[in-house]
């Protein structure tokens, strides 16, 4: 189909602050979006996979239907193609081998045994259902508190335990903790659990994958945040040189960590493809997405909290289990929740002494991933209600709490306990601006008049810091494989005078097309309609970890900046000499160099150095209209936003049943390059806090197996569920970046469940009860009103 041709657009705002309509929206509605699930190609073949039906066993045998034998490859077929490894850098770090097609053992149902090959995924499916396994069954290590028994089942024999890795963090160790726990006048503990969820992007994964015999290449159309980084894997697993594969990621319907890793589904294809010599496709079915594939935000705190009267912090002490699953993912390893759970656990707030202690447990589960929010959405919601019953027992608000203990402004920039630096902020503000903007007394005035229906209405906040555009040194620490540097970014003007723009980081919903663009017609007035950007392949772009972590605008974008910066330089020279006038004499002005009587525009200076080269000046820049760059932050230890999530709910206590009446974010994620697309990554991300705190659970029985294999039985929030979430931006410029602007992608899924949490249990404190576990489903909230009554009812009859 023809596209129009790009016009210009002068006086529209396009540039950093404006709220510009996406780019991408051309294509997406107008059903022109391109998936893995939309690619055909000619003699393409379909697979599917033999997956296990037990969590833990040996592999007596396997047996491929007779006259099928040539569609079925498992292991001993796939000649030394070798397993997914993803070791910490962290001492102590047990090692995984992950491999492709179960060697000799399975430690998770869904895992794959075989592969499967036909003309159709149906017949592929056919072919799966009639090959046979033999096992020999073993005990299910299910529960991580469990696997961390000396008695428990393992899951990897050789290493005498479950555990992948222990950290211990012990600051301002030269503070009597002894003292404070002997003399503290206020000291609250709680156990807490939070359910392994599964991520559930709108598209799964999905793999195409083909050789490209002229280019001796395999080519890999898959559904991936990281493509350079998932190149850089395959390539290892399949023998090849990374000259040989090409990744591209074409649009992508989701992603939120769970399309950040190496998938054995990706190695199978693309070795199959190689050995058939024909195209392969894989595409991720919802049953295995759910069942089979990687978890996320399994975790277990036992913490306490010591303060003054007046609720101001003294000491956090914790212990701290994260389910990492069966096997270490590459890129990330196993370990990289719970080693930040230790350092990132005291957040925004000052205490004299805090010691943490984690373990990253191997079980008998699919391997955790980094969800939306990473470790920050699990100790979020430890610290937030540790506050709440701290202010509690000081007789006080929950706001004060904060107030009383948050950094100030004028500390800014600020080294916490665990050394974060926060580059700025006004935390404080936040807090105010939010219980302003609920109309705390309204709240509380209401609670005393009473519901007519009978239900208990509850205010929970919580506020937080979002750590994003992580540098070298913080992932060095965390000890994960993959380590980000300088992050490039590539820019040519065409010879009409388009200016393409390719980065290595990939768009799944963060718009990116259309914030580059912004960042380019910052530097350069270009219209955006006449901005190219090219993502997600690596063939086209630079190198790049990808998009995760919160980095892409501050990382992707300073390299956008700068890479334009020197362009227009070169640009300068060469319009300065077309117009006859001192370099000095020319100024930029709107996407053209402008001198005394005239101009030239972009078109004009690409026109004349590619099609009229003899009029450029004789000490032409030779390297011409194309700039590749590298960018990092002044500092590389991130970009700190943070946000306080307010609340309103109702509880029903009969039916166990909590709706959101009220909800307010007050957000800072310093300059918003579009303030219309942070809206919607916040409200996105405040949408699956929700399903965190009141709906998503992926639950597991006793001997392994999942419970929730369809979306009926896995229940995400939908329209009906997600309220009209009021949005407060304060925008404080971080001093370290190009401008100004903070990672952001992640803070709304990151205090909603806190913030939720608190709201139901200060709705419920008066009944005497509290909830220490996420999601409060109604089930959870009526157990526990249940177990309220039932020690009401003992304690009314001892005193009679």
């Amino acid at each position: 189909m023809k596209r129009k041709t790009p016009t210009s657009h002068p006086d529209r705002p396009q540039g950093i602050g404006a709220s510009l309509l996406r780019k991408e929206d051309d294509r997406f509605m107008h059903g022109r979006g391109e998936y893995v699930g939309n690619i055909r190609m000619v003699g393409m073949v379909d697979v599917a996979f033999v997956r296990s039906p037990i969590a833990h066993g040996h592999i007596v045998g396997i047996e491929k239907p007779v006259g099928l034998e040539h569609a079925v490859y498992s292991l001993a077929d796939l000649d030394d193609v070798k397993p997914i490894v993803a070791n910490s850098g962290l001492p102590g770090f047990k090692s995984s081998e992950q491999p492709v097609l179960a060697n000799g053992k399975v430690r998770q149902v869904g895992e794959m045994i075989a592969m499967c090959a036909a003309a159709t995924r149906a017949q592929a499916e056919d072919i799966a259902a009639q090959v046979f396994v033999d096992f020999e069954e073993l005990p299910a290590v299910v529960d991580m508190l469990d696997a961390r028994r000396a008695d428990s089942a393992l899951v990897h024999e050789q290493w005498g335990d479950n555990i992948f890795l222990e950290t211990f963090v012990d600051a301002h160790p030269d503070i009597d903790l002894d003292a404070i726990r002997r003399d503290a006048p206020i000291k609250v503990q709680r156990s807490l659990r939070t359910a392994r969820q599964s991520m559930a992007p709108m598209e799964g994964r999905g793999v195409v994958a083909h050789w490209d015999k002229r280019l001796s290449q395999l080519i890999v159309h898959t559904s991936a945040q990281m493509v350079h980084v998932t190149r850089s894997g395959l390539a290892h697993c399949l023998g090849l040189d990374e000259g040989q594969v090409r990744v591209i990621a074409p649009d992508v319907g989701g992603g939120f960590g769970y399309k950040g890793i190496l998938l054995p589904e990706e190695v199978c294809c693309g070795w199959l493809a190689m050995h058939l010599e024909r195209p392969v496709r894989w595409i991720e079915d919802r049953r295995e997405q759910l069942t089979a594939n990687a978890n996320c935000r399994e975790h277990d705190y036992d913490i306490t909290a010591y303060a003054e009267r007046d609720g101001r912090l003294l000491a956090v002490e914790c212990e701290a289990s994260v389910d990492s699953g069966a096997y270490s993912s590459y890129p990330f390893s196993a370990c990289l929740e719970a080693a930040q759970v230790g350092s990132i656990l005291p957040g925004p707030y000052k205490m004299d002494r805090y010691r943490c202690r984690t373990w990253s447990v191997a079980t008998n589960k699919p391997p955790i991933l980094p969800y939306r929010g990473v470790a920050r959405t699990g100790v979020c919601y430890a610290i937030e209600t540790m506050l709440d019953a701290i202010a509690v027992a000081a007789g006080i608000e929950p706001y004060e709490a904060r107030l009383r203990n948050l950094v100030e402004p004028h500390e800014m920039p600020y080294d916490n306990i665990t050394n974060k630096h926060f580059d700025s902020g006004d935390y404080p503000e936040a807090v105010r601006r939010a219980v302003r903007s609920i109309d705390l007394p309204a709240v509380r005035a209401r609670q005393q008049r009473g519901e007519p229906d009978g239900r208990r209405i509850g205010f929970g906040m919580a506020i937080f810091c979002e750590q994003g555009a992580h540098g070298t040194s913080v992932y060095h620490g965390w000890g994960i494989p993959m380590v980000p540097g300088y992050e490039p970014a590539v820019i040519r003007l065409t010879p009409d005078g388009i200016l393409e723009v390719r980065a290595g980081v990939h768009s799944h919903g963060q718009s990116m097309e259309t914030t580059l663009a912004q960042i380019a017609h910052e530097v350069l007035g270009i219209d955006t309609d006449r901005v190219r950007v090219v993502l997600g392949d690596t063939g086209v772009t630079p190198y790049s970890t990808g998009t995760w972590g919160s980095r892409s605008i501050v990382m992707a974008g300073g390299a956008v900046a700068q890479a334009a910066r020197e362009l227009k330089e070169r640009l300068m020279q060469i319009g300065a000499w077309l117009l006859r006038e001192p370099a000095d004499a020319v100024r930029w002005e709107n996407g053209a160099v402008a001198g005394t009587q005239a101009r030239r525009t972009l078109a004009e200076l690409a026109h004349t150095w590619y099609r009229a080269p003899q009029l450029l000046p004789p000490d032409v820049d030779p390297r011409g209209l194309e700039v590749s760059t590298s960018y990092q932050a002044k500092r590389d230890t991130g970009t700190f936003s943070y946000a306080c999530h307010a609340v309103v709910v109702a509880v029903d206590t009969e039916l166990g049943l909590t709706e959101i009446l009220d909800y307010v974010i007050v957000e800072d994620g310093g300059v918003l390059i579009n303030p219309m697309v942070v809206d919607g990554q916040v409200m996105g991300g405040a949408a699956q806090g929700i399903g965190t705190a009141l709906y998503e659970a992926m639950r597991y029985s006793d001997d392994g197996q999942p419970l929730a294999s369809t979306l009926a039985d896995y229940l995400l929030p939908g329209a009906t569920e997600v309220p009209a979430i009021r949005i407060e931006h304060m925008e404080t410029p971080s001093p370290y970046t190009e401008f100004g602007q903070k990672g952001i992608g992640e803070s709304g899924a990151i205090g909603s469940p806190a913030a939720i949490a608190n709201a139901v249990n200060d709705a419920l404190r008066p009944l005497g009860v509290e909830i220490c576990e996420l999601p409060i489903s109604p089930r959870v909230v009526v157990d526990a009103m249940t177990r309220a009554r039932a020690v009401a009812s003992k304690a009314a009859k001892v005193m009679a």
